[in-house]
């Protein structure tokens, strides 16, 4: 038994008629849709979830406070964007919206970013700058002085835009030079790159192939907001005016705008008028100032000369004519000359009286009579040394026979030959006394005609035999002292 309701046969005719498709088609339907629905949208939102691929591509989300939505940038459209994409920075990108069948997603397929308001690009500018300033792009040690009047100046702006009118204007104005123009970019994509291919193909210049190498560097830009400005914030820049071998001077924007290029050149201007106010000065001024220092100079020189010319007429007041002193000169050169030609006549004189003198007294004595006295007088001395040479030599042989006499009176060669010995030891030593000597110890004794040996024995006596002692005789004389040895 079936239990059907009165429509059930309605819907299952409808649902007969209705068309039947496929995962794949339904999902291509939906893709159709949206991309034609969507082809070119701008999304606001904030960074999430970035991932780059090893092929290049780069996948991130998009979200607010209420949603999610996926993004894609392939390879080729990561190398082009104005920014680089980091976690949690709001955004704007610019794309179409599309679905990915296989997993039954949708996304946009970004093809340009933009930072989303401008604090969000302060944040970034901050962050960019204290980067470069830890790195020392921004050191005053870095900068260069710019030259006084530099020959060439090259400028890198836009050749289309008012800037570079009001430079060449002014510059005309001031102090006419020859400007070499870069034409770039300043603005948008591809600025930057532009802006730093400028700097270092002027830095690169080497004046041999005719176009000449400039003294000094204009970067330079109008006004505009921070986001018309921020192709001179980008590092690209920054790193090539920090790098730059020409004194750069930068002029982006307004007098309040600030760009990250102004601390990396070596001098920033307020304006783009300003720089050129700072490359030149200001020749009227120039050719004023030279020929004030011209009439000061030649009044100078001509207050020098009058006073040289003042001093040296009061010193020729108090120094006497020149002629005079010549003169004066002249007079005492010739009472000297005078009073030396006297003087060597005096002289002469005298030498002639000496040997006058000196004549008569040869002449008076004659030279054999001189001789002969000479040899008397040689003869007399001699016989003087003669006598005393005499009388020292007999007072010196007494002298010494009394000597010989007394030595040999005290020899005691004399005290062996009246019966004494002389007793030594095998050194040769003198023995003197009986404690000196010892049983068995040999001597050697020394008579008046010659030497003997000996042996001590034991009772203090000697193996040689003793001669018996003559008597002593008394002295007729009744004096019983025998007297001194020697």
């Amino acid at each position: 038994m079936t239990n059907s309701s009165p429509n059930s046969n309605n819907d299952g005719a409808m649902g007969a008629n209705m068309p039947e498709y496929s995962v794949s088609e339904i999902s291509q339907a939906l893709k159709r849709t949206v991309e034609q629905t969507f082809s070119h949208v701008r999304v606001r939102g904030e960074i999430s979830g970035l991932t780059r691929a090893g092929s290049g591509h780069m996948y991130l989300s998009l979200k607010d406070e209420n949603a999610v939505l996926d993004g894609v940038c392939w390879r080729g459209t990561v190398a082009r964007l104005a920014i680089d994409p980091e976690d949690g920075m709001e955004v704007i990108v610019t794309g179409r919206l599309s679905t990915y069948p296989g997993r039954s997603r949708y996304q946009i397929v970004i093809e340009a970013m933009e930072m989303a308001g401008e604090g969000a690009l302060l944040k970034l500018l901050e962050d960019r700058r204290k980067k470069l300033l830890a790195e020392g792009l921004f050191d005053a040690e870095r900068k260069k002085p710019r030259p006084f009047l530099p020959e060439v100046i090259g400028v890198v702006t836009s050749p289309t835009g008012a800037v570079i009118r009001d430079i060449l204007h002014r510059l005309s104005d001031r102090f006419p030079r020859h400007v070499l123009l870069w034409p770039v970019m300043v603005q948008g994509e591809g600025a930057a790159e532009q802006v730093a291919a400028a700097i270092e193909g002027f830095n690169r210049l080497t004046g041999k192939d005719g176009v000449p190498r400039p003294n000094l560097l204009i970067v330079a830009r109008g006004g505009g907001s921070l986001e018309d400005l921020w192709a001179f914030n980008e590092e690209i820049v920054v790193r090539a005016a920090a790098a730059s071998d020409i004194p750069l001077i930068s002029a982006v924007g307004h007098e309040t705008d600030t760009t990250l290029i102004d601390f990396a050149s070596d001098l920033r201007a307020p304006t783009p008028t300003a720089a050129a106010e700072l490359a030149v000065p200001v020749r009227a001024d120039l050719l004023a100032q030279i020929a004030d220092d011209g009439a000061r100079l030649v009044r100078a020189a001509s207050r020098r000369l009058d006073h040289q010319r003042t001093r040296l007429e009061g010193l020729a007041r108090g120094i006497t004519d020149p002629r005079r002193l010549v003169e004066e000169a002249t007079q005492r050169l010739d009472d000297r000359i005078e009073r030396l030609v006297r003087s060597r006549r005096s002289v002469i004189d005298q030498r002639a009286d000496r040997v006058a003198t000196l004549g008569r007294v040869v002449a008076s004595r004659h030279p054999d009579s001189l001789i002969q006295n000479s040899e008397r007088e040689l003869n007399s001395w001699l016989r003087a040394w003669q006598r005393a040479l005499k009388s020292v030599s007999t007072e010196r042989e007494a002298t010494f026979k009394q000597a010989s006499r007394m030595l040999e009176s005290l020899s005691y060669q004399r005290v062996l030959e009246r019966g004494f010995a002389l007793v030594t030891g095998t050194d040769g030593n003198l023995i003197t006394a009986a404690a000196a000597t010892e049983p068995g110890m040999p001597v050697s004794i020394r008579f008046r005609d010659g030497d003997v040996g000996a042996t001590i024995d034991g009772n203090g006596g000697s193996s040689v035999k003793k001669k018996p002692r003559p008597k002593k005789q008394k002295s007729q004389t009744g004096n019983d002292d025998q007297g001194s040895l020697l």
